[in-house]
């Protein structure tokens, strides 16, 4: 029996699985995220090894591995490490590496021609069409990752500051924050988001569940994030198919957290307009990443 590692690494979590030659999953496991910049040689290698070990899968025995690694591909330093450590971790070459984008689109479409877009503590798109492919967005959230968890939270922050000033009408997305945050007072806010959770991103982008949850009990401010994140997400989709010169209708998917939100997704699907075929996902990253493994077979 054959047997097909994926691993997809996200900025929350990283996820193994081990489908055999029929697609059947094997094994799965679940650890922490290897995400960081620079790249952590001793993280991923950690990472790595600890969730492979945890699907029960003699790594000598894997056929062939992709892993999906986040920030793969956008620091020309980082290259190497993210290279060399998947290969010493499995102990063979029977391996690629690639961006987590890739594991995104190859899960949602099944590998067919389209465009994915991801959408969870980041964001970002990428399609393949016809041979060629193309990316938008995944530019970190210090000027970019429009329309992800973390882009929605630090939104819903800014509108938090301005209810409790009387710059904005105080609606239902000020008790929501700081409910979420565990603030004493509205100035306690910053000493938890800047103080104690400067370093993690995850918990941070976690805001924007509240964020839409102020959406969905009538706040207006909330609302009006919510819609301007899906517009931002469709805004990826439609460059990447401009990069991609496609003059035809285009199957779109989506994967990441953000998406769980059915206010999220309906706002990303009214922005997005005519031209796309919207599809809900085949798999998520994780299957993504093992069909890629396989096709590489």
């Amino acid at each position: 029996m054959a047997r097909y590692l994926g691993v997809d690494g996200g900025g929350t979590k990283t996820e193994f699985v081990v489908i055999d030659e029929h697609g059947s999953t094997i094994a799965e496991a679940v650890g922490p995220t290897l995400s960081a910049f620079p790249a952590d040689e001793a993280l991923i290698r950690r990472v790595l090894r600890d969730g492979i070990a945890a699907t029960g899968i003699d790594p000598a025995g894997v056929d062939r591995a992709f892993f999906a690694l986040p920030g793969y591909g956008e620091s020309t330093a980082d290259l190497a490490v993210l290279q060399r450590v998947p290969g010493e971790v499995l102990g063979h070459d029977r391996y690629a590496v690639g961006n987590d984008m890739v594991a995104g689109w190859a899960g949602s479409l099944g590998g067919a021609d389209g465009i994915n877009v991801v959408a969870g503590t980041g964001s970002i798109a990428y399609g393949e069409w016809q041979g060629r492919s193309a990316r938008a967005g995944g530019w970190s959230e210090l000027f970019g990752d429009e329309g992800s968890g973390y882009w929605t939270a630090v939104r819903g922050l800014n509108a938090f500051s301005r209810m409790s000033d009387g710059r904005l009408p105080c609606g239902p997305l000020h008790a929501r924050i700081r409910e979420a945050v565990g603030a004493p007072s509205d100035l306690d806010v910053i000493a938890v988001v800047v103080g104690d959770w400067a370093d993690d991103r995850s918990r941070i982008a976690a805001l924007s569940r509240d964020v839409v949850g102020a959406a969905e009990a009538g706040d207006a401010v909330a609302a009006a994030i919510v819609a301007e994140a899906g517009r931002e997400l469709a805004g990826l989709v439609h460059a990447v198919r401009d990069t991609l010169g496609a003059d035809s209708r285009l199957p779109v998917s989506y994967s990441g957290g953000m998406f769980q939100a059915p206010r999220v997704l309906t706002a990303f699907r009214a922005a997005l307009g005519d031209g796309f075929d919207l599809v809900e996902p085949l798999y998520g990253p994780a299957i993504g990443a093992a069909l890629t493994a396989m096709r590489g077979a």
